[in-house]
This record gives structure tokens, C-alpha cells and sequence, in this order.
């Protein structure tokens, strides 16, 4: 059993702390757009994205203690002043602490696949999440997938154009295996050099 690190970062909030919802233009300072990345790992991936949209704000949530240390540790490091770190549940922090209509962007960087059959309605990603999602987003808002299980992948991709209020961003292609601009994280480096592909998904919420 892993011991529990204490995080002793500016940019590290505690949910219990925030109000519901909570004041993100009051912890942030500003009224930038707010995004959010479920599953932040060891960082590299938010702080690529928050270095190079310095006009956004970035929430960066992970169930595990370890990667919330390491994300805060790296966006110290990098004296990023546009992330704040959350140890959360994804659904119950999105329905707590967030606005209806909050989000301009979510990201899921290859979540927990849950491989076994039994195990797969345990997933993040379904049609019930999708639904529950939208209604934090705002109009014209992204969603960026990327898994390396194809299962999941092929799962998703499907799923997808049967949910009401997004439009796919990657014209007839339901999934791409490479998509430029986007960045990649140590996993999916890792997954890539082993001989996997990375299942791209990326989907807008309808401005109606």
C-alpha cells in the first residue's frame, strides 16, 4: 500500500474547501476560459497545453495522490500560473464544483480501460457520461479522447455520433491515429513505441 504524499503546492486546491459550485474566476484572478483535464497522470500533458494557451484556465483532476504530487511538482517547476490540481472523482467534482455551461474544453488522456468484459460498464467514457457531460460545457466547447485500448477506442468512436448536441471535428472519420497540434503524453509515447496506436477522438458541442 502506497503512503499518502502531503502536497504543499499554491496551485493545489482541495475540493471540500470550494464551494458548490466553486469561484473559478476568483481562484484564478481572471475570466479566461475554464478547461478541464480528468485524468492528469504525472502532468506533461496539461502543462504542455496550459504553456501554450497561456489565455485559458486549466483544472487537472486525478483520483490518485501520486499523479496529483507529480502534476504540481511539474507545473511548479515550470512556474505555470494557469492549472490548479485537484485529487477528485471525475462525475462528483463536475457536478459539485462546476457551473452549468462552465467549460470551454475537456480532455480524458487514455483513462482506465477496465479490460475485462465483466469489468467495462465501469468505463468513464458511455453514452450516460456524454449526456451528464454536456450540460457543463458551453457552446462550441471541445472534447478530446485518446485511448491506446482498441476496444475502447472502436467504443467510443461509435458512441459518439448517437449523442445529441456534438458535432465530430474530424470530418467523415469517426477516430485518427495521429492528430497534429495535439499533444502527447509520456503513456501514449510509451504505448506508441511499444507498437500501439492512440485512438484520437475529437468531438465540439453544438453552438444551438
Amino acid at each position: 500500500m502506497q503512503s499518502f504524499i502531503h502536497i504543499d503546492s499554491p496551485n493545489y486546491l482541495k475540493g471540500e474547501n470550494l464551494p458548490v459550485p466553486a469561484d473559478w474566476r476568483g481562484i484564478f484572478g481572471n475570466d479566461n476560459p475554464l478547461a478541464l483535464e480528468i485524468g492528469c497522470g504525472i502532468g506533461d500533458f496539461i502543462v504542455k497545453t496550459a504553456v501554450e494557451r497561456p489565455d485559458m484556465n486549466f483544472i487537472a483532476i486525478d483520483f490518485y495522490n501520486k499523479g496529483c504530487y507529480k502534476t504540481c511538482r511539474r507545473i511548479d517547476t515550470h512556474g505555470i500560473r494557469n492549472v490548479r490540481v485537484l485529487r477528485e472523482e471525475a462525475r462528483k467534482f463536475i457536478a459539485e464544483r462546476l457551473p452549468k455551461g462552465a467549460l470551454a474544453a475537456v480532455y480524458i488522456n487514455c483513462p482506465d480501460p477496465w479490460p475485462k468484459k465483466r469489468h467495462r460498464k465501469r468505463r468513464l467514457v458511455n453514452r450516460q457520461f456524454m449526456a451528464f457531460l454536456r450540460d457543463y460545457l458551453a457552446p462550441g466547447a471541445d472534447f478530446h479522447f485518446a485511448t491506446d485500448f482498441d476496444d475502447y477506442g472502436l467504443d467510443v468512436a461509435g458512441m459518439l455520433p448517437g449523442v445529441e448536441g456534438f458535432e465530430n471535428c474530424l470530418a467523415s472519420a469517426l477516430y485518427r491515429h495521429e492528430l497534429p497540434g495535439y499533444h502527447l503524453s509520456k503513456y501514449m509515447l510509451k504505448f506508441m513505441a511499444e507498437g500501439k496506436k492512440i485512438y484520437f477522438i475529437h468531438y465540439r458541442k453544438s453552438e444551438e
